[in-house]
């Protein structure tokens, strides 16, 4: 007898029909374009160029130097075989002694050796992701919320919405003062929050800010420890890409302020700190995540969490050896900032050669370009139009402010250093002729104005053509060198 398919909704649970997740959004989708067509320079040099994804590959040779004279450090080389069983076996949550200890001396040095964090403080997890999932498991309960300044990073609400069922409440920050937090924008959304019956438990920030790509300097910080404690709210401070910064001013963490900023009242039990080493170790495949709380009561329920996303042994044991090398991380800090400097400068130069400018900035692996000129009206709607056309015609991927949740349409992220420098270049070059071409579609019409006659589309002469025309407006591109 044929059984009759049941209906998914009744077989599953809501989160599994659900699209919590946030897939659905526009960051998402540019992955997927790229998944579908990855650009390659050989065998594949039309396909979408990947500046979705903050990635730091910058330094990946150091790493790999570094490892290639430190076999010892691997368990599974014939040189580290003598701790494997140890290695294997061990699987306490509160980690190896010695990979935590080189982590807080690793988060001290990220932050100039100012400060010092304390071993017994930290919490293990799978990636900034993890950490900040337990973080807001711990903090607040189904229903509540944290606020969030915005532009924000899309995946805020999936690891902190998804499973938790803890709501993000946005703080308006805007174009009129670089995107800055103000003590006026904390209060608006606390006062709305409350109009609307949403208890908030706690702040978010991200600092260095992605998808900014800006620092939090020292009033801004003291301001929030202000509001935070006469709220009595939590503040989870997202420090990942602290070690990003490459040049000045200098990144000033949390902990700088509870420890120096002494005239303003401060609850430590309030304060809490995810930090990873995706991002200023270029690791997100290890799937390091770090919670340092001043909250006992947080690390005690975040270590017995953590069960559900514990490091490897293998990969502590690894970067135990690596963080202690103190020579090594040294300079492994100083050339990275060095060469996330020289991209930057690279990567914006060439976008202000065809007038595209960025938000200043000097932390991160991306840049907040602004598109606003290039919209053909000041409307999301346009916003995501431009966006498929870079995605489907320039071919790369970057991500519209307004997966970002920014509230003013024409911004995109646009990330630099997880590619070498050829595709910078190739990915310049197609920026450059997507822009010239439509200058020319604009003059050639002086009819019209600017705005209501961009075309973002080059359906007359495909856009691979015209890159790979003699008469392409730079003819001299690696693109056209490559596919020679």
């Amino acid at each position: 007898m044929e059984l009759k398919a049941m209906d998914q909704t009744q077989l599953l649970s809501k989160m599994a029909i659900g699209d919590g997740h946030g897939e659905s959004s526009p960051y998402f989708d540019g992955w997927k374009a790229y998944d579908e067509n990855p650009f390659h320079l050989t065998d594949n040099p039309n396909g979408v160029i990947q500046m979705g994804l903050a990635e730091n590959q910058l330094t990946s040779d150091l790493v790999e130097d570094w490892i290639l004279n430190n076999p010892e450090a691997s368990i599974c080389t014939p040189e580290g075989i003598n701790g494997f069983r140890a290695i294997a076996n061990f699987q306490d949550y509160h980690g190896l002694a010695e990979f935590i200890n080189a982590v807080a001396k690793f988060m001290a040095r990220t932050r100039g050796n100012r400060i010092t964090f304390d071993p017994d403080r930290i919490v293990m997890s799978g990636g900034a992701t993890g950490a900040h999932e337990v973080t807001a498991f711990c903090l607040a309960d189904p229903g509540e919320a944290f606020l969030v300044p915005i532009p924000y990073y899309p995946g805020f609400d999936r690891d902190l919405r998804w499973r938790t069922g803890v709501q993000l409440v946005p703080v308006m920050c805007n174009s009129s003062n670089n995107f800055m937090l103000t003590k006026e924008a904390l209060e608006d959304a606390y006062e709305k929050a409350e109009k609307d019956n949403i208890r908030v438990k706690g702040l978010l920030i991200t600092n260095p800010s992605n998808p900014l790509g800006t620092i939090m300097d020292r009033k801004t910080l003291r301001t929030v420890v202000s509001f935070i404690n006469e709220k009595r709210i939590h503040l989870v401070c997202d420090e990942i890409y602290a070690a990003t910064v490459f040049s000045h001013p200098g990144f000033i963490s949390i902990a700088e302020i509870l420890e120096e900023e002494t005239d303003i009242e401060c609850d430590r039990n309030l304060v809490h700190i995810v930090y990873s080493l995706s991002k200023d170790m270029g690791f997100p495949g290890f799937r390091v995540g770090i919670i340092y709380s001043y909250n006992d009561a947080v690390v005690n329920c975040a270590r017995k969490m953590s069960s559900f996303g514990l490091v490897s042994t293998q990969t502590q044991y690894l970067l135990a050896s690596m963080l202690n090398d103190d020579e090594f991380v040294e300079r492994f800090l100083a050339e990275s900032a060095k060469r996330l400097a020289q991209r930057f400068r690279v990567f914006t130069g060439g976008l202000a050669k065809v007038g595209i400018k960025c938000l200043q900035s000097n932390a991160g692996l991306f840049v907040w370009m602004d598109l606003r000129h290039l919209l053909k009206k000041p409307t999301f709607d346009s916003e995501m139009e431009l966006w498929k056309v870079i995605i489907h015609e320039v071919k790369i991927n970057v991500s519209p402010g307004s997966s970002f949740h920014c509230t003013e349409p024409g911004w995109f992220r646009v990330c630099y250093a997880n590619m070498d420098d050829m595709a910078v270049q190739i990915a310049l070059q197609r920026i450059r002729t997507f822009v010239l071409q439509n200058k020319e579609v604009v003059v050639s019409n002086k009819k019209h104005c600017w705005h209501s006659n961009l075309r973002l589309s080059l359906k007359t002469r495909r856009f691979d053509d015209i890159m790979m025309s003699p008469h392409s407006p730079l003819p001299q591109s690696p693109l056209v060198k490559a596919t020679n």
